[in-house]
């Protein structure tokens, strides 16, 4: 399964609206979990059964609410039973579509 996730902290201190300290808090367990997982501008994706994976949000959730007393949660599954390492082969399947049709 793949869980593509953005938490950010409802309020900031930051003089610029900047929520990066607080996200990147979010990022480290993510990173910390073991699991496979890949962030973007926008998201974070990370691949594992449901149990694990939704562990790691509520605890990248938790990260950002010590940051924040209110925190947002968009949360996006793609749930495929027999697959694994999706993270990029998904995406791999598409380049070479895309490489096929030049």
């Amino acid at each position: 399964m793949l869980f593509a996730f953005s938490i950010a902290p409802g309020t900031t201190d930051d003089p610029d609206g900047s929520v990066s300290e607080a996200v990147a808090e979010a990022v480290r367990v993510v990173r910390e979990s073991g699991l496979p997982n890949e962030t973007t501008s926008m998201f974070t994706t990370v691949e594992g059964e449901w149990d694990e994976c939704m562990a790691v949000v509520k605890a990248a959730c938790e990260a950002v609410a010590a940051k924040s007393p209110r925190v947002s949660l968009v949360l996006k599954a793609d749930m495929r039973a027999g697959f694994t390492g999706q993270l990029t082969e998904k995406v791999e399947r598409v380049e070479e579509r895309l490489k096929s049709q030049q």
